[in-house]
């Protein structure tokens, strides 16, 4: 095996109880850097097996996208022997993922603090939740798209004359998983330190509440609660959608060197003189002005050649394209971002390591498609 060929997580075992998409995205981090991820599902599957269509031979494509490197196993935890199978598999875990409702492993004798801190002290147990254990709300189920609604993110999205919107990736949900792993890579580099493991939790509103910039900031320094605004930014102009004569672009000026650059790419130099548009505050001012005159001057344009030229010239900018077409991009191909094992097809690891990099060594499984390997194999799993 090459150096290359080893992920920076391989030797961490991770079992993975979690299920839906916070979790399993966190724990596929984890898997396409090496990691040995154990999933172990109830008898009937992760819900998400059946969250379609599109399937891919009875299993939905939702499982398929966060479930690849994982050996697959079933347990049905409500039973006495299948909890004692899993206490076995943890005796040598680095990790244990879960994301049960808070008390329910305390339910079934296998809470952190009841047992699992005390039996196994190098353990990092990761729960991902909707509200945390405690608080008013604490312990509850919580959802992305519920969470979305009620820390503000929906009304924060949608156009400024439209209702609120739930955006249209289940952000809170990834985010979280995110949180996640972050929160185990922590906690396994201070475990190098302290040898000891520790409980890590992500909480769906707490990253929710996160990832609220600028608004958040506006509203602590402002006072005033943000509204929905569309495309447009609340504090940059000229960062909005525009029509062009064939397709859409969207722009996104951050400072006044790019908007110099602009002007000269649409050879309107006598917008950078105009006082009206001297700097970003007097731009935000009058950016309804700004939107006619730079919409005029886009009609002699096709979209996906302005928004070339202006990347060219230093000005943040990109057509507007469908999932199909971006995941079409040549620039797709070179970062290889697209992952191809057999019939399965996903998304590749973002994260870029020159001598460790993301591997892709297995499909997602079957349900209980590795009980042999895991279970029967004692000299390695147990």
């Amino acid at each position: 095996m090459t150096e290359n060929s080893l992920g920076s997580l391989e030797g961490i075992r991770v079992i993975d109880l979690s299920r839906v998409l916070g979790g399993p995205y966190c724990t596929q981090i984890l898997a396409d850097h090496g990691a040995e991820v154990i999933k172990i599902e109830p008898p009937a599957g992760d819900e998400t097996r059946t969250w379609g269509p599109p399937f891919e031979n009875d299993t939905a494509a939702y499982f398929l996208g966060v479930n690849r490197n994982k050996l697959g196993v079933s347990l049905d935890l409500s039973q006495e022997a299948e909890r004692l199978k899993l206490l076995g598999l943890l005796e040598h875990a680095d990790v244990l993922i879960e994301n049960f409702k808070p008390g329910t492993l305390e339910r079934w004798g296998l809470g952190y603090e009841q047992l699992l801190q005390t039996r196994f002290p190098r353990l990092v147990h990761c729960r991902v939740s909707g509200f945390g254990a405690d608080g008013p709300l604490g312990g509850l189920a919580g959802y992305d798209a519920a969470i979305q609604a009620m820390t503000g993110i929906m009304s924060v999205n949608g156009e400024a004359r439209g209702g609120a919107l739930r955006v249209g990736i289940p952000v809170v949900d990834m985010v979280t998983g995110l949180n996640a792993a972050l929160g185990i890579l922590m906690a396994l580099r201070e475990r190098e330190r302290s040898q000891r493991g520790q409980f890590v939790e992500a909480a769906l509103f707490d990253s929710a509440l996160s990832i609220l910039h600028p608004h958040a900031a506006n509203y602590f320094y402002s006072g005033q609660s943000p509204q929905r605004s569309g495309n447009a930014h609340p504090n940059i102009t000229p960062y909005d959608l525009f029509h062009t004569g064939s397709g859409d672009i969207f722009l996104a000026v951050g400072n006044n060197a790019q908007f110099t650059a602009l002007c000269g790419v649409i050879d309107m130099p006598s917008l950078t003189s105009d006082a009206r548009f001297d700097n970003n505050h007097t731009r935000s001012a009058h950016r309804l002005a700004l939107r006619a005159e730079l919409e005029s001057a886009f009609l002699v344009w096709d979209g996906a050649q302005l928004a070339n030229a202006l990347m060219r010239q230093g000005v943040p900018c990109a057509p507007l394209l469908s999932v199909d077409a971006a995941l079409d991009l040549p620039h797709t191909a070179q970062r290889e971002m697209r992952v191809t094992l057999g019939s399965y097809r996903g998304i590749a690891s973002p994260i870029k390591l020159s001598r460790t990099p993301a591997t892709y060594r297995m499909p997602p499984p079957e349900l209980d498609q590795h009980a042999d390997q895991v279970f029967g194999d004692k000299s390695k799993f147990f």
